[in-house]
């Protein structure tokens, strides 16, 4: 488990795995642990690396405001310390926001680009329209029962809600998340600040030659699809998946779905690598 020290931050990341390097990088309020039903089907083909965001799990910021920018310089220097030339890059949600401006900083560097439950531009992942801010205030009040039944209101659509029962569910999700789910960490509100002051939408134009995959969940209350199909617009040549069904928790909870198409789009970006 390194731990290397960054600008104004010690980033905690982990490797498994041979092959091509594949870098993940995780959303707001999650950390790097969230992404293990996608480690677990990768390990065996790639070189697998996850890391938790600065200010979350086992990384700390030492000092300054949170920004996007300094987020994806963190995950240039993870691939600097493993001496990775190039490599594949994953990310959902606010990871995607990183996973923006490390291809645009590093476009040499990044192999592909899978871009899940992601935004055009941040303040998208930013706005609260009215339900979705009923849902979080119901996150943070009450009993610890009914606030983790909120946050997995808001993660997950109800259809599949009804098929599970909610307190397994709850208590299996404690780990990939790094805590129990009443309980929402502050760096989160410093996550959404930095996603709301972020936009290089303008720029996504010169990645048209990055193999480039975006992925959205047709019930995602918070990376809504309309979002995914504008950013996949917005770099030419990217191909666009909707999983039916599906919630912004996507790769948790249609994990199958999520990593078949990330496996054959890593194999079709890198053909004779992987």
């Amino acid at each position: 488990m390194p731990t290397i020290p960054t600008e104004r931050a010690r980033i905690q990341y982990w490797k498994t795995g041979s092959g091509p390097a594949v870098i993940l990088v995780q959303g707001a309020g999650v950390i790097g642990e969230g992404w293990r039903p996608q480690i677990d089907e990768l390990k065996d083909r790639y070189t697998v690396l996850w890391i938790d965001n600065r200010g979350i799990g086992q990384s700390v910021i030492t000092s300054g405001a949170l920004r996007i920018e300094d987020m994806a310089a963190d995950v240039l220097a993870v691939a600097d310390v493993e001496r990775l030339h190039n490599f594949h890059l994953v990310g959902h949600s606010m990871g995607g926001l990183i996973a923006h401006q490390v291809a645009l900083t590093a476009r040499s560097r990044v192999l592909s680009l899978s871009l899940l439950c992601a935004f055009l531009k941040g303040s998208q992942g930013a706005a609260v329209s009215m339900p979705r801010l009923l849902t979080a205030l119901r996150s943070r009040i009450g009993t610890r029962r009914m606030r983790r039944n909120a946050f997995v209101e808001l993660v997950m659509p109800p259809a599949y809600l009804a098929t599970v029962d909610r307190d397994q569910l709850c208590a299996g999700l404690q780990g990939l998340f790094g805590r129990d789910l009443a309980d929402q960490p502050s760096i989160v509100m410093q996550q959404v600040r930095a996603m709301s002051k972020f936009d290089v939408s303008a720029q996504l134009s010169t990645l048209q030659v990055l193999p480039t995959m975006v992925i959205s969940a047709e019930h995602d209350r918070i990376a809504r699809p309309e979002y995914g199909r504008a950013l996949a617009a917005a770099i030419p040549g990217s191909t666009f998946f909707e999983i039916p069904q599906a919630g912004h928790a996507v790769t948790i909870q249609c994990a199958a779905d999520v990593n078949a198409l990330l496996t054959r789009h890593l194999q079709v970006a890198s053909p004779a690598r992987a």
